[in-house]
C-alpha cells in the first residue's frame, strides 16, 4: 500500500488545512489579507469561515482594530488547533509520497524517506525534524486564556513526564493519550490499532469521580502540580481497564513486588482517559536546564555537527569505569558518536536521586572526547518493564535522532519477584529488541559485561577473556558498592572515578551518619507507643541526631484532626506520617512512627517515600489480638464488639500482618526496656547507630 493511499486528503480537507494554518499564523489579519494569502475570492473565504466556525474550529469575535474594514477577528479554538495538527501530518505524508514517486521516476531508486509516524525497515533520516504537538506562540497565549475556563486535571509526576514526551515528539507517533482501542492493542500485541509498533500503554489515569464529571468530546486543561496549564486534551475515550490483565501482558506478572504493578494497583487512578493532546508550553525544569534537550533540539545539534551515526547510552545509575569502557567500545564498534542519555524522571524506588547522578555524570564527562561525545537528560518515567521497556527506549532514542542504542543485560529490570526470582531473564530484553530492530529503525549494540583484569590493568568483556584461569578478575556489584558506601569503606580507583565517589559520599554518607525511620505497626494496645517512647529516650541518650516521635494519637490530634477512620482516611493519615518521616530522614534526623498502619500497600508506599532518603526499619509489634483486648485500657475493643465503633482493626476491619519486617517483637511477658533494646541491637547490626 502506498503512503498516499494510507493518507488520503480531500480538496475540502486541504482547503481547511490552509485556512487553519493561515489563521494560526496571522489571526489579526483582515478577510482581504486572508483571501489573498489563500488565493481565493472573498465570497469563497466567507463560505470557508462559516463552515469552519460551524464545525467549532474557529472562533469569531469583534475586531479591536482601528481599520474600519476589519470588522471581525478570527482565532483557532482548541478543537481547531487539534484538527490543524492532524491535517499537518496527513498533508505532509501526501506530499512526501508525491516526492518519493517523483524521485523514483527520475532516479530509479527510493528516496528512503518515510513519514515519522510510520516506522518501516527503511530507517528514517535521523537529522530531519519530527512532529511536535505544540501550537505556535501566539496561539498558545490565546489558548491559555481560553483553557482557564476548562475543567482541569492536575497531573501526577508520572503524567507530567508522559505529557512532556508526547508534546515534544519523544513519544512520536502518539498524538495524545491512548484511546481504548489503541490501549487494548498495545497491551495485547505491542502495537497501536493501526499496526504501528508501540510497546507501552500511555494513558491518563484519573479517579472515578473526575471521570464521571466529564463528557465524551469535552476539552480539559492539563496542569502541573503548581497549577500551570501545559496543554489541553479532547476526551475521546473513557474506560475502566482490567489492570490485572495489563500487568500480566505488559510486565509479565500481576505481582505487587514489581514497582510498576504496585503503582498500577495502588497509586494509579481506576479510570483511563484517552484523546489527542494540544501542547501549550513545556514543563518548567529549574535544574540542569542547559542539559535538557527536546528531540528536535538534539537532532538540530547532530545536524549542526554533522553526526550521521549516534549511539545512545541509557542509564539511571552513576557512571563508573566499566561504563566508560563499555561506551567507548560501543562507539568504536559502531563507528558512531556517543550520546550519554540518562533518565532523570521517575526511576526505580531507592535509586540514587537524579541531582546526585547528574553531578556524577558531569564530574566524569571530561574523561570523554568532547568532539565525539555529548550528554542530554531525558525526563522519562520508567516502568521497569524489561523487554518491552527496551523496545520503548529504542523508539524514544530513535525519535531523539539516534541510530544505535546500547541494550544492557537485564535492561530496565525491576529486581526480584515475590518468589525471590528475577522478573526477566538476563537477555530477554536483547532478544525482544533484536526481533523488532528493523522496525524500530535503530541498531542495537549488545551490552558487554565488563570486568577488571588485574594483571593487564584494564577492563575487558567477560566473555572475551580466554585466559580466565590464569588472571585475576575483579568486579564490584551494585550491592557491594552500596555496602561500601554505607559503611564508609574504601572504593578502589580501578572500579570508579574519585570524582564520582566524592559525589556519592556527599549524598550517601556512612549509615551511622544518615537519617532513618523506625516504623512500628501492630494492633491497638499492642505496646507500640510504649516501646517507641522507650526507644526515643535511648536514642536521645546516645545523642548525635535529632529524634522525633510520630505517635498515632499525637498525629491524629495535631496533623490529621479532621480525618475519620474510614479506609481512605486511615490511608491518608499514614501517608501524612510517611511524608513527615521522609522529610526528617532526608535532613539527617531519626523519625519514630507508631501508628496501627493496618494495610500492607500503604506501609509499602511509606517505605518507598522514606527509602528515597534513608533507611526504613519496619518493626512488627506482634502482640495477639486476644492480649490486646485483655489490656484494652481505653475500652475500645469493648465498644467495637458492641458495634459502637465501626471499621475497628482486628474486629471489623482487617490487619495485614507484615510478611518480612526488619524486626518482629513479642511483648507478652516481656519488659518494655527489653523490647526497645531489641530495636537498638537491630539498628546497630544495620550500621545505623555506632556500637556503644
Amino acid at each position: 500500500m502506498s503512503v498516499s493511499s494510507r493518507h488520503p486528503i480531500t480538496d475540502e480537507e486541504e482547503a481547511l488545512f490552509r485556512l487553519l494554518r493561515q489563521i494560526d499564523m496571522a489571526s489579526g489579519a483582515t478577510q482581504r489579507v486572508i483571501a489573498e494569502a489563500l488565493n481565493v475570492s472573498l465570497g469563497r473565504l466567507n463560505a470557508q469561515l462559516k463552515d469552519a466556525t460551524a464545525q467549532g474550529f474557529i472562533k469569531v469575535g469583534n475586531s479591536n482594530s482601528s481599520d474600519k474594514r476589519q470588522r471581525y477577528s478570527y482565532e483557532l479554538t482548541l478543537k481547531g488547533a487539534s484538527e490543524k495538527a492532524r491535517l499537518t501530518d496527513t498533508f505532509l505524508a501526501r506530499r512526501l509520497a508525491e516526492y518519493n514517486a517523483l524521485h523514483a521516476e527520475l532516479t530509479g531508486t527510493s528516496s528512503r524517506l518515510v513519514p515519522a509516524n510510520h516506522r518501516m525497515q527503511v530507517m528514517q533520516n535521523n537529522l530531519a525534524p519530527i512532529p511536535e504537538l505544540y501550537v505556535s506562540y501566539d496561539s498558545a497565549q490565546k489558548m491559555k486564556a481560553e483553557a482557564a475556563d476548562l475543567t482541569s486535571h492536575d497531573l501526577t509526576p508520572r503524567q507530567v513526564c508522559d505529557l512532556e514526551l508526547l508534546m515534544n515528539g519523544g513519544f512520536n507517533p502518539l498524538k495524545g493519550f491512548l484511546s481504548e482501542d489503541d490501549y487494548n492493542s498495545v497491551v495485547d500485541n505491542m502495537r497501536l490499532a493501526d499496526g504501528t509498533l508501540w510497546p507501552m500503554p500511555i494513558t491518563l489515569d484519573v479517579s472515578e469521580e473526575f471521570a464521571a464529571s466529564l463528557e465524551i468530546g469535552q476539552d480539559i486543561a492539563l496542569r502541573d502540580q503548581e497549577g500551570v496549564i501545559l496543554g489541553t486534551m479532547t476526551v475521546t475515550d473513557r474506560w475502566t481497564p482490567n489492570k490485572a490483565h495489563e500487568a500480566e501482558k505488559v510486565f509479565g506478572a500481576d505481582d505487587d513486588a514489581h514497582p510498576a504493578v504496585n503503582y498500577l494497583h495502588n497509586t494509579a487512578g481506576k479510570v483511563y482517559l484517552g484523546g489527542p493532546v494540544t501542547g501549550i508550553q513545556q514543563p518548567v525544569h529549574y535544574d540542569f536546564r542547559g542539559r535538557r534537550d527536546t528531540p528536535n533540539e538534539l537532532r538540530a545539534y547532530f545536524r549542526k555537527l554533522g553526526w550521521r551515526k549516534v549511539v545512545a547510552f541509557q542509564t539511571r545509575n552513576p557512571l563508573h569505569r566499566a561504563h566508560q569502557e563499555l561506551t567507548f567500545r560501543a562507539a568504536k564498534e559502531s563507528q558512531a558518536n556517543l550520546l550519554i542519555h540518562p533518565i532523570v524522571g521517575m526511576t526505580k524506588p531507592g535509586d540514587v536521586d537524579h541531582f546526585t547522578r547528574v553531578r556524577c555524570y558531569e564530574a566524569v564527562l571530561d574523561k570523554y572526547p568532547q568532539s565525539t561525545t555529548t550528554m542530554s537528560l531525558l525526563n522519562l518515567a520508567m516502568r521497569m518493564a524489561g523487554p518491552r521497556e527496551a523496545v520503548w527506549h529504542g523508539l524514544i532514542r530513535k525519535n531523539h535522532g539516534c541510530t544505535h542504542f546500547i541494550v544492557g543485560r537485564d535492561h530496565a529490570g525491576p529486581g526480584k519477584n515475590s518468589a525471590g526470582e528475577d522478573f526477566y531473564g538476563p537477555y530477554d530484553a536483547q532478544d525482544l529488541f533484536r526481533e523488532h530492530e528493523e522496525e524500530i529503525g535503530i541498531e542495537m549494540v549488545d551490552f558487554k559485561h565488563m570486568v577488571y583484569v588485574q594483571e593487564r590493568a584494564q577492563y575487558e568483556p567477560m566473555d572475551e577473556i580466554e585466559d580466565k584461569d590464569d588472571v585475576t578478575i575483579l568486579n564490584i556489584s551494585g550491592t557491594e558498592l552500596r555496602r561500601r558506601l554505607a559503611e564508609g569503606l574504601e572504593i578502589p580507583e580501578w572500579f570508579s572515578f574519585p570524582e564520582v565517589v566524592k559525589e556519592l559520599r556527599k549524598t550517601r554518607p556512612p549509615r551511622s551518619q544518615q537519617g532513618f525511620t523506625v516504623f512500628f505497626t501492630g494492633f491497638s494496645g499492642s505496646g507500640k507507643s510504649t516501646i517507641a517512647n522507650a526507644l526515643m529516650v535511648k536514642l536521645m541518650e546516645m545523642g548525635g541526631r535529632p529524634v522525633t516521635l510520630l505517635d498515632g494519637d499525637i498525629v491524629r490530634k495535631n496533623l490529621s484532626s479532621e480525618l475519620g477512620f474510614s479506609k481512605e482516611h486511615r490511608d491518608l493519615n499514614i501517608r501524612r506520617i510517611g511524608y513527615v518521616a521522609s522529610e526528617i530522614t532526608k535532613n539527617g534526623g531519626i523519625a519514630i512512627c507508631a501508628p496501627i498502619a493496618p494495610y500492607a500497600t500503604t506501609r509499602r508506599a511509606v517505605r518507598e517515600d522514606v527509602e528515597e532518603f534513608g533507611a526504613f526499619i519496619e518493626v512488627h509489634v506482634a502482640t495477639s489480638i486476644e492480649e490486646c483486648e485483655r489490656r484494652d485500657r481505653k475500652g475500645l475493643y469493648k465498644l467495637a464488639r458492641e458495634g459502637k465503633i465501626k471499621e475497628f482493626t482486628g474486629i471489623s476491619d482487617p490487619y495485614d500482618v507484615p510478611e518480612n519486617p526488619e524486626l518482629r517483637v513479642e511483648t507478652e511477658n516481656v519488659e518494655v526496656d527489653n523490647c526497645a533494646h531489641q530495636v537498638i541491637l537491630k539498628l546497630e547490626s544495620l550500621g545505623l547507630i555506632a556500637a556503644q
